[in-house]
Order: C-alpha cells, then structure tokens, then sequence
C-alpha cells in the first residue's frame, strides 16, 4: 500500500504539505460526508479568514458559519469553534500524539482523532473513514455480524492490526486514496488495484454488495411554516439558536398562529399582499422537512426591534449569507426571476424551487 500511494496516491491536497494539527484536523472535519474537490475552495476561503486556531477562536460564531455557507452539516462548524475555544481557553491542552486525547475535544471522533495524530505527529495509528472501511470490507470479504456495535468493533480490530511499523502516514492517505479513486462504491476500477489478488469482493464477484448497507428505515416526516417578507431589495431573517435544526444560522422566522400581517407590523413592516409558495422538502440525516412558506411583499415604515437575533439581508448578499440550503436555494431562485406578485398564483420562478 505505502509503494502504490508513492506512485499513484494523491500528493498535492493543500492540507498534505504541513504537519500544522490544526489545518489537518479543518481540512479532516470538512471531509466528512462531502468530496475532495467540493472540499478544496471551502479549506482555502476559510485558511484565509482564520489562518490560526486562535483566529478561528476569537471569531464570533456567525462569522465562522458564514465562511462555512454552502459547504453543508452545519453542526460541523459549530464543534469546530467550540473545539477552537476549548483550547484556546486553556480547557483543553490542545492536539496531541495520542489519539486518545484528541478524542476528548468537541466534534473530533475517534478516527478523525487518529487522522490528527497520524498526520501532525507521525504517530502509528488506525483511521476509518468511509473509504477505509469500503476497501477493508471488500478485500477481506466482511459481512454483517450479530449487530452493528460487534461489526465496528471488528473493524477497528482489523484497522490497528494492519498497520505499518513504518511510513504511517502514506499507508493511512493510500487507504484513502484507494478508496477514493479506485475502490469506489460503484463501478470500482478492479484492474487497477493493488489489493487485487487477495481481494474476497473480486474473487466472487461482490463488489457492489459490499460492504453490506443496513436496510433503510422509513423515514419520519415533520411540517414547519416560514414566512418570507421582502421589500424587493431585501428580506427579513432570524438567528436561529445555537442548537438544534439549522443552529446559529440566518433563516426564514417560523410562524404560528400569528397572522403575517401582525408579524410584519410587530417588525416595522406594512404588509401588502401575500402568495403561497410552493412546499419546499428538505432531506435531514433522521427525517424529512416538508415546508410551507409564505411570501409577503411589504414596505418598510419603522425599526426592526432592538435585538441582535433579526436582520434585514440584501438580497444581492443571498449567496455568500450562513443560511440553510433550502433557504438560499429558495431566495436565489426567486431574486433571478424577480419577486413579483400575481393574484391567485405563486411568485414568479416559485416552481424551480421542487
């Protein structure tokens, strides 16, 4: 694996060339559950706003989800600035050899914890992430156990016992890198692996069926109401609380049983006339977000309410703001056709939103 990773590995990641814990450990949280290439431009914009793990603690919370706008998870970046601030605030003695201690710091789980101690401190140490165990289950022909707590703990078993007693690092990014561009989950380029030869998934033709996915379980379904009031020039958006559904980011306000026409007033507006949009479904981890949202268009008569959690947005500032995917989807596709409104119909480009 080190001699295959030397010759066709990946060698010019931004994130290869420095033993710096804290840019290995950014660029390991940005890698999770998104690709490379999306990755890249995130990692050098962020670097440039905060290029210390002191730049990134001092930062306010909003600034470090706004330099994350788009790239997705946003839990992710809420742990990365409890991370930095932890240690920054002396509550933690920071980075470490020892995958163990990285572990103990908000957000880093145990194989990220590895991938910092492997690739800032050369320390001899198992990783799994989704490349690793797609190449370590179809090689060695695993399949599901008594239960997915002993299937991990297989894994794990397995990781450490394969480890080199030298050149770590390239051994850890060529298990990567053959995951990621060899032993892909579908359609894997056999021919050109180097495991080929001792490789159980090839031998008897299972490289699609593993490594074997849980059998999906019905996906629960919840209803929100958002309202979106805009002048034409801008819109009117809450900070959502640090937790929970979207933490800290800029949304659309949910409504209740408020009228629009009260809110509006309660927030310095005059309403003038409201349309339907169409339902907006959003796909979480654990369930699916049906959302109903109501356009109003409204002229501005007085002063938002003196608190920091309500700001008008320019709609030209739509897509570099910290908002939900959805949301900026929904506010780009409307501000491109216009904010028109027509009776009895939706605003006009509503239907691009599906």
């Amino acid at each position: 694996m080190v001699a295959w990773q030397q010759v066709n590995g990946r060698h010019d990641l931004p994130w290869q060339q420095t033993r710096d814990p804290y840019r290995i450990w950014l660029a390991e949280i940005m890698l999770q559950q998104t690709q490379v290439q999306t990755v890249i431009p995130y990692y050098e914009r962020f670097l440039a706003r905060f290029p210390t793990l002191e730049a990134l603690a001092e930062a306010p919370l909003a600034d470090v989800l706004e330099r994350w706008s788009g790239l997705g998870y946003y839990a992710r970046a809420r742990h990365l600035h409890r991370c930095a601030s932890t240690m920054v605030a002396g509550q933690h003695d920071g980075f470490s050899a020892d995958p163990a201690i990285n572990a103990q710091l908000p957000g880093i789980g145990r194989s990220t914890a590895a991938a910092i101690s492997v690739f800032a401190f050369g320390r001899r140490a198992a990783i799994l992430d989704g490349n690793v165990r797609r190449v370590l289950a179809r090689c060695f022909g695993l399949t599901s156990g008594a239960s997915p707590a002993q299937d991990e703990r297989a894994l794990w078993v397995l990781a450490e016992s394969l480890l080199p007693e030298q050149a770590i690092e390239a051994y850890t990014q060529g298990m990567m890198d053959l995951g990621a561009t060899v032993c892909t989950r579908w359609q894997p380029a056999c021919q050109a692996c180097p495991l080929q030869v001792i490789c159980v998934a090839r031998q008897q033709g299972r490289q699609t069926e593993l490594p074997q996915r849980a059998v999906p379980k019905p996906v629960p379904e919840r209803a929100g109401k958002l309202l979106l009031l805009t002048d034409g020039r801008q819109v009117l958006l809450e900070r959502r609380p640090p937790s929970g559904i979207w933490g800290g980011l800029l949304s659309l306000p949910e409504v209740a049983a408020e009228t629009a026409e009260s809110f509006a007033l309660r927030h310095g507006c005059r309403l003038k006339q409201t349309q339907q949009l169409p339902t907006i479904s959003h796909r979480f981890t654990h369930f699916r977000l049906s959302i109903e949202v109501l356009c109003g268009e409204v002229e501005v008569v007085g002063r938002l309410a003196a608190d920091a959690g309500w700001q008008w947005l320019a709609l030209a500032d739509v897509a570099g703001a910290a908002l939900p995917t959805p949301i900026r989807r929904l506010l780009l596709s409307l501000s491109t056709t216009g904010w028109s409104f027509t009776a009895g119909g939706a605003a006009a480009g509503a239907d691009d939103l599906g």
